[in-house]
């Protein structure tokens, strides 16, 4: 009896945590997951990182991407202060102990891989492989 107050705490927590019900079920449709946590922190392109140490070590930390991102996110849209803090490289988010800034430090910019704006570079070589063209038949 008990375990089961446990769930439904846990479900209303999740409920409540996802905007209510409506909110739970397009959390669910775009993200395939419902957790509830607390907010550690929120970066400046609109990502929201959460933490809950009920679930197991390496699901407690998660991150919820903007809207604006629709369903094309991807984790190259985290900045690498957060990244560390994601995948345990420290226990501190970046809003207790900030990323120490370098020089030589660029700004974060997403992976725009397998996008219409992704790099192509430009060959001036000549192929070493020509493509085969079939003889004509002579009928």
């Amino acid at each position: 009896m008990a375990s089961i107050i446990k769930v439904i705490g846990n479900v209303r927590r999740i409920i409540s945590h996802n905007n209510g019900i409506i909110g739970s079920f397009l959390k669910m449709f775009r993200h395939d997951d419902l957790k509830w946590g607390t907010l550690v922190g929120e970066d400046k392109y609109g990502n929201k990182y959460y933490e809950n140490n009920y679930y197991f070590f390496g699901k407690n930390r998660w991150v919820s991407y903007p809207q604006s991102s629709g369903f094309d996110f991807d984790a190259s849209e985290i900045p690498p202060e957060w990244h560390r803090w994601m995948h345990y490289m420290t226990d501190d988010p970046p809003t207790k102990v900030p990323l120490p800034q370098r020089k030589w430090m660029a700004d974060h910019t997403m992976n725009l891989t397998g996008t219409s704006r992704e790099y192509v570079p430009y060959s001036t070589t000549r192929p070493k492989i020509q493509s085969w063209v079939p003889p004509k038949s002579s009928d």
